[in-house]
């Protein structure tokens, strides 16, 4: 079982800080106008693919790292329950309630099952994650990068099904993020994730484009990856994709054995300067032990290398043109609301630096309508 979220209902004025509750939770509106979240700009989930001076590219990103440690880690953690924790817990309470001799008879009894039960759950999970990998692995031959052009201030889409694509004005763009809470045969799971869409401008069609994150500011600090590009307050891949700076200004924007030996260099460089502990060290450790010290790493890498040689799916003509550069005298300038808008929720996040902005957006929209209804 499942938990269903609703989809956004972008059909209906939806302004930023406008909440929408469902049974299971609520959908929180961030655009449209494109508000600062004060959230720093991560592409957490690693969506993102190409940045430069023109345009970004969502949903096209490269493997993260955490994807291959789960994957390898995962299931090698069951396994190490099993044959390993599960009987040592046996051993000790052998001990304490019985003799030796009951305390090691238990001890291998529990082994014995505990090893291969953990062995077939290992193969197993190991072979269900390769699965899936695999066919994520296969959306690259034919996924279509939703393309974000901030000369132009506008958003390029090309829904699935079709060949031409479709442009958006930035400013227009509807943007959301969703909490959701249920109770599934696994107990109570929560759900996060992060969407945007837009009405088709000549046939008033609805589309969507959503994925989940693990936390609600996880979700809203993608967008702000997004947002932040747009308005030119971030410019690179590395400076949305690489918080802790773990890459050199030569290394590859992916995260192989470089980033890997970068982590371990900068640990014992806090680890000497007093910042962390040995409990903080001892973690680090076993974490890399548990997922395959480099090995994840490695498989980025080949993974990369895989896709590059991939047979990627051409992008519209009308698209590659409309990504070419503009002259700067040409390029779009933000709005006066949206100018307007910034200036305020910078005013407000600035007076209460605690305040969820979410909150401040939506006060700030209802000033602006009350602003303008006593205009008119």
């Amino acid at each position: 079982m499942t938990m269903e979220t609703p989809k956004a209902d972008i059909a209906n004025a939806p302004k930023a800080g406008k909440v929408e509750t469902f049974p299971s939770g609520r959908l929180t509106f961030l655009a449209p106008l494109p508000l600062p979240t004060g959230l720093p700009p991560t592409d957490h989930g690693h969506a993102v693919g190409e940045v430069n001076d023109r345009y970004l590219d969502f949903g096209v990103g490269l493997p993260p790292v955490f994807g291959w440690q789960m994957t390898l880690g995962g299931p090698f953690g069951l396994f190490l329950l099993s044959a390993v924790v599960g009987p040592l817990i046996a051993l000790a309470a052998g001990f304490h309630f019985g003799t030796k001799e009951d305390a090691f008879r238990v001890f291998w009894q529990i082994f014995d099952a505990g090893f291969w039960i953990g062995l077939w759950a290992w193969a197993f999970f190991l072979l269900l994650s390769l699965g899936i990998w695999y066919h994520q692995h296969l959306k690259y031959k034919t996924v279509m990068p939703t393309r974000f052009n901030r000369q132009r201030r506008e958003v390029c889409f090309v829904p699935k099904g079709r060949s031409e694509p479709i442009f958006v004005p930035w400013e227009e763009l509807v943007a959301w993020v969703t909490e959701a809470q249920g109770v599934t045969e696994y107990g109570v799971q929560r759900q996060y994730g992060f969407g945007v869409g837009f009405l088709h401008p000549q046939t008033g069609e609805k589309y969507t484009l959503e994925f989940q994150t693990y936390g609600l500011p996880q979700a809203i600090s993608n967008w702000e990856a997004i947002r932040a590009y747009m308005e030119y307050e971030v410019h690179t891949l590395k400076e949305i994709q690489d918080p802790l700076e773990l890459q050199g200004q030569d290394d590859p924007p992916w995260e192989g054995v470089h980033v890997f030996c970068n982590a371990k260099a900068r640990l014992h460089q806090r680890r000497r300067a007093g910042e962390v502990g040995w409990f903080h060290t001892l973690g680090w450790y076993l974490y890399h032990l548990m997922t395959f010290w480099t090995i994840p790493n490695r498989l980025v890498e080949w993974e990369v290398k895989k896709i590059k040689r991939m047979s990627r799916k051409t992008l519209p003509k009308a698209m590659v043109e409309w990504s070419e550069s503009l002259p700067e005298d040409q390029w779009a300038k933000p709005s006066e609301e949206l100018t307007r808008h910034n200036r305020r929720v910078l005013e407000l996040q600035k007076a209460d630096p605690q305040k969820p902005v979410t909150e401040i957006f939506a006060q700030v929209s209802e000033e602006f309508v009350g602003e303008a209804s006593m205009t008119a």
